[in-house]
């Protein structure tokens, strides 16, 4: 029987509960019929209510005594004809792109796909959409501080084997609450928690046949609606966690995928925008007379981010995590999408802005991944304020310094100082640069000094996917050893590693479980390892590790000098230089210095606010002598020492440096 029905007025879209019962709004440009679909609590379809075209393509409809936590889908008619963009079909089930909470997670089948002559009804293949009512988060006054420490968390993985979190609160975000896990982040100086992707996500189409499953998130269907599989409780449970966070002075950034759906290619599955209007959500090129889904993300298709409904989409739901859960910011994938037309990358597209001017984004925190795999897709240092920028060639340049290779003195200069070649423009600072190390992708930091090769086997394609420009190296054996000799040089290669992350100019960011020792057998690329590769074995986790890392992160705090957010220039003001570049024998760095390619030990003696600084680093396998610069009055006390039981002892102006080390010195008597 149809429910008594009316226009919807205001046409918001998604549903929203009114005082009568609920409305119901979509967009589409290109639909001929639009309906929403309620179901039972067995999963019957019971009502089929036709929507009304709008104003503004908005379709929309009011459903008299309906109310919060019902059940609904959505489908639409019109063309079929997949070579010019139109996949319509009232058999496949759709998802409300505004849904706000979803039953089940995502399934995947041959039956979303097939072609409309064979289609059969999807609705039970498909989670049904559930009304939500609008809760407001605690009004918490947004915290612009630059962060001190990002910590990138894939919820399931680093609750699923932690030993305070017990039973079904293990791989989900309730299990992030619990007092260990808050103080295991506060005890490494973590203030910014950026959770991989929460949102609905579907498994890649070549996964289930294999037996894996997608533990990323990285391939949505919703943009509001969270994944049961990390939040079964739904959305309060998330609310409680950020709440808990933000009083114990954590704040909760969600890892964003704007740049494509889980719909994929032409061939993919057809449950949610792309059966509702894949020629306005979906990017297009003509080639033969065809229209082409573009594929800029390097998943199948790209949402066409210069639209206005679907840069309506993208902030209606920033807005949302915002205003309804106390999110405090934005990680943005593939971020170079946000920024395209058909004439490619612009800092000052229409979405970016918007997103900067926004009442609500505007003071948040916007953390961009600044490329994405289509043509002139790279663009590190171009998105401009407020964006701080994952800066991948910080890690690579460190890592290729560590690992030996030739002519990268001068590079780790560079990036130490604050990457000024990419980032001091248009009055940008330093801590637009995001610093790391390792990240979701890749190797983890253990597996970097473990592995001179990727071993992603047991993905299944034949350990052909992951990145293979690593810069790794295995300390002399491959993998797992009994070798101490390699084990004791590959754990002071890592705090090494850790130690010239915490000593650089910018923002800081560290992968959960890096801080411990963190493996995943070399796999670089576990995006589909929803099992112990990429669970965190926090029983075996290094406490010596977790507490240098502690360590290096109070050092930071305490030091105004490795805070500083200026570029470190070499220039001289008031009498000093900010940084002098020191050789061993103490004297200042010469041009025919940074030209030698085997050079391998470096100074950074630092006047910077206020404060005097000598970090030394030395690469080579073997101690080092070095002289202390010949100044007046300078005398240092030893800060750290990154190498394991190492001793420094500082002889009148000289030390010796330990073999793969970094070695922290401050100056004693008082202020500069």
């Amino acid at each position: 029987m149809s429910q008594k029905t009316s226009p919807a007025s205001p046409a918001a879209l998604g549903a929203t509960v009114t005082d009568t019962g609920v409305s119901f709004g979509v967009y589409s440009e290109t639909a001929e019929k639009i309906w929403v679909c309620l179901f039972d609590d067995q999963d019957e379809e019971t009502d089929r209510i036709e929507l009304s075209r709008g104003e503004g393509n908005v379709w929309s409809t009011h459903v008299d005594g309906l109310a919060a936590n019902a059940s609904y889908g959505l489908r639409a008619d019109g063309r079929y004809d997949p070579a010019q963009g139109y996949y319509f079909d009232p058999n496949k089930l759709l998802v409300d792109p505004y849904a706000r909470r979803i039953d089940r997670t995502f399934v995947r089948s041959p039956k979303l796909r097939l072609p409309r002559a064979e289609s059969v009804d999807t609705a039970p293949l498909v989670p049904k959409a559930m009304v939500q009512d609008i809760v407001r988060a605690p009004e918490w006054k947004q915290d612009t501080d630059r962060p001190h420490l990002i910590y990138e968390l894939n919820v399931r993985p680093f609750t699923m084997r932690h030993p305070s979190v017990q039973g079904p609160l293990r791989g989900t975000v309730a299990g992030m609450t619990t007092g260990f896990v808050i103080d295991h982040l506060k005890h490494i100086g973590v203030d910014v928690v950026e959770l991989m992707p929460i949102a609905g996500w579907m498994d890649d189409g070549h996964l289930p046949p294999l037996g894996l499953t997608n533990v990323w998130g990285y391939n949505p269907i919703t943009y509001f609606a969270t994944d049961p599989r990390i939040i079964p409780r739904g959305p309060q449970s998330l609310r409680h966690m950020i709440e808990t966070y933000r009083e114990a002075g954590i704040r909760v950034v969600l890892d964003v995928v704007y740049n494509h759906t889980g719909e994929g290619d032409s061939q993919g599955p057809v449950i949610s925008m792309k059966g509702l209007d894949a020629r306005t959500y979906y990017r297009h090129v003509e080639a033969d007379g065809e229209l082409h889904l573009v594929n800029d993300s390097g998943t199948g298709n790209t949402l066409q981010c210069d639209h206005p409904a679907v840069q309506n989409l993208v902030i209606d739901s920033l807005r949302y995590w915002v205003t309804e859960f106390g999110v405090a910011g934005f990680r943005f994938d593939l971020a170079t999408v946000l920024g395209r037309s058909r004439d490619g990358f612009s800092s000052d597209a229409e979405l970016l802005e918007r997103m900067r001017t926004d009442d609500i984004l505007k003071d948040c925190l916007l953390i961009a991944e600044p490329w994405d795999p289509g043509p002139g897709g790279y663009h590190v240092g171009s998105f401009g304020e407020p964006f701080l920028e994952w800066n991948d060639r910080y890690r690579d340049e460190v890592r290729k310094f560590w690992r030996g290779e030739d002519g990268m003195i001068g590079a780790l200069a560079g990036k130490l100082a604050g990457s000024a070649d990419q980032f001091n423009h248009d009055g940008r600072k330093p801590s637009a640069g995001v610093n790391f190390l390792a990240a979701h992708d890749g190797f983890t930091l253990a597996d970097l000094v473990s592995y001179e090769n990727k071993h992603n086997e047991a993905n299944g394609e034949d350990n052909r996917d992951g990145h293979n420009a690593n810069y790794s190296w295995n300390n002399g054996a491959e993998g797992p050893t009994e070798d101490q000799a390699v084990i004791t040089a590959r754990r002071n290669d890592v705090r090494a590693l850790l130690a010239t992350l915490f000593v650089s100019h910018g923002s800081l960011m560290l992968t959960a479980g890096d801080e411990f020792g963190r493996t995943q057998g070399g796999n670089n690329n576990a995006y589909a390892q929803d099992n112990e590769i990429t669970w965190l074995d926090w029983e075996n986790a290094d406490g010596d590790l977790v507490n240098f890392v502690a360590a290096l992160s109070e050092i930071r705090r305490n030091h105004p000098a490795l805070r500083s957010d200026r570029f470190l220039t070499g220039e001289e003001k008031n009498g000093f230089k900010d940084v002098m570049w020191l050789r061993p024998d103490g004297a200042e760095m010469a041009q025919e210095d940074w030209n030698r390619p085997d050079f391998s030990v470096l100074g950074m003696f630092l006047h910077e606010e206020g404060e005097v600084l000598l970090v030394w680093f030395n690469r080579l396998r073997e101690d080092v002598e070095v002289k202390l610069p010949a100044e007046e009055s300078l005398d240092f006390e030893l800060v750290l020492v990154s190498s394991i039981d190492a001793e420094v002892v500082i002889d009148k102006q000289s030390l010796t440096l330990p073999p793969r080390s970094v070695v922290v010195l401050a100056h004693t008597n008082g202020k500069s």
